[in-house]
């Protein structure tokens, strides 16, 4: 009698956890679906954009990635009229039945390197101003053309007495000369597509003969492409979409950098504190600035942190812009559910994530900095200091090391993006990405992947002093 008993009860917890299983597995197909369907009109300004979308393309080892450059082409090959912004050829671009009609020299574009880079990615013409007036720079701005967040094509800015300033770098505006912003503001209207160029693949050729494939590698998806080329090393399952847990919060960062004046401070409020974990220095009632709160959201991953970084904008909305980003970036795997990974609902490929390694890099690399453990003090000091976080970028000591983000959450294992520098056999320095999902061990699955790629590919690590 014992033993039936204990057979029914057995089989009755099996049938409940069958039923729990289908209950979340139903949950989370609804959860993306209705987040990825949310946004206003100007956050969802390149919905309109995803005919243009190239399919996606089987990726092999020792093949290239190269998103901008398939864009542009599918653009040009349907005939479809937009503006190309090329940063690596300093023009701006207008093509009309496949063929380039106007093409201007840039002025002057934004730093990357002091957090003012002109954002990357494919965006369209939200609105057109003769005289645009920024409230930031405190300057007019003529013929300005708006697509993205605070972002401008416009003519030589003037300040309110009518001096221009003169200036060689923008805030992250695109600076044309007067005569060129007027002929181009001519050319578009409102919805056109804006493909932004930040750099073209350099076409650097690693010799691929008699490489063997990774062993031992427990990620459930990986890959190993260079940043600046697109060449991939090595690959498994790299186009999935899987849970990345904490990498959300660079995709968090990025967006509010982007779109909130960095000199902005927020009050931290008690429901802010409610998320999972504890940040020692957050206090309820205090306000932090922007930069500030990057350092703990970057290097000790909190997500209470997370939650205070997305009230500068308001949390929904922040989540609905970074999705907007990810459409924007041609990140085509990815949906974002929270600001922190928390939730499983934040997924994203191992390819997708590559383009947002080589986003950061090229347009807000002060990002990688704070992640590697170094203060980026812009706009004030810090009051986290780096020597009471613990860097949960596994190889932050590593002066290789040029950047990335760590998560784990039990749904996802553990997950991570890991920029290294390499030499060549030609002693030229290369940036190489490793992205892992569902990893069981991130850091040792790395270190082989590293190792591998030492021996197949005659690299060596560049140290920095």
């Amino acid at each position: 009698m014992k033993v039936r008993k204990k057979s029914a009860f057995l089989i009755g917890g099996i049938s409940f956890l069958l039923l729990q299983t289908i209950f979340f597995a139903a949950f989370f197909l609804f959860w993306r679906d209705v987040s990825s369907e949310e946004g206003d009109i100007q956050e969802k300004s390149t919905e309109a954009l995803r005919p243009f979308m190239p399919p996606p393309q089987e990726t092999k080892p020792n093949m290239v990635l190269d998103r901008f450059g398939e864009m542009r082409a599918d653009l040009i090959a349907r005939g479809t009229e937009f503006l190309e912004i090329n940063f690596s050829k300093d023009t701006v671009l207008k093509y009309e039945n496949g063929a380039v009609v106007k093409e201007v020299p840039v002025l002057a574009q934004g730093d990357p390197q002091g957090w003012g880079g002109t954002p990357a990615g494919l965006y369209e013409v939200l609105a057109k101003y003769k005289n645009a007036f920024s409230d930031i720079a405190q300057v007019y701005m003529p013929y300005a053309i708006h697509f993205y967040g605070k972002y401008y094509v416009h003519g030589e800015p003037y300040y309110p007495w009518g001096e221009k300033t003169g200036a060689d770098v923008s805030g992250g505006c695109i600076q044309l000369q007067d005569d060129s912003a007027r002929q181009i503001y001519e050319l578009v209207g409102k919805g056109l597509p804006v493909l932004v160029v930040d750099k073209e693949n350099d076409g650097y050729v690693y010799d691929a003969a008699n490489v063997s494939s990774p062993s031992l590698v427990s990620a459930a998806a990986y890959l190993v492409a260079d940043l600046n080329s697109g060449f991939v090393f090595a690959e498994k399952n790299s186009q999935d979409a899987l849970p990345i847990a904490s990498i959300t919060k660079l995709m968090t960062a990025l967006v509010v950098a982007e779109n909130v004046d960095l000199r902005k401070s927020v009050e931290i409020t008690a429901p802010m504190l409610e998320a999972y974990g504890e940040t020692d220095g957050l206090e309820e009632g205090v306000r932090y600035r922007v930069v500030e709160l990057f350092h703990p959201l970057l290097i000790a991953s909190s997500n209470d942190v997370a939650e205070a970084v997305a009230g500068f904008l308001g949390r929904e909305r922040t989540i609905r812009m970074m999705n907007e980003k990810a459409r924007a970036m041609l990140m085509r795997d990815t949906v974002f559910t929270d600001p922190s990974g928390f939730d499983p609902g934040n997924i994203s490929s191992a390819q997708d994530l590559f383009y947002l390694a080589r986003y950061v890099l090229n347009n807000r690399p002060p990002l990688f900095e704070i992640t590697k453990g170094d203060s980026v003090r812009s706009y004030g000091e810090v009051r986290f200091p780096k020597e009471d976080l613990w860097n949960k970028n596994v190889f932050s000591a590593d002066s290789s090391f040029a950047g990335g983000k760590t998560g784990y959450i039990v749904v996802s294992k553990h997950t991570g993006i890991f920029l290294f520098n390499f030499l060549t056999r030609e002693n030229e320095m290369r940036t190489i990405a490793f992205v892992l999902l569902g990893s069981d061990n991130d850091k040792l699955d790395t270190q082989r992947l590293y190792a591998w790629l030492q021996q197949n590919y005659q690299l060596s690590p560049s140290y920095s002093l």
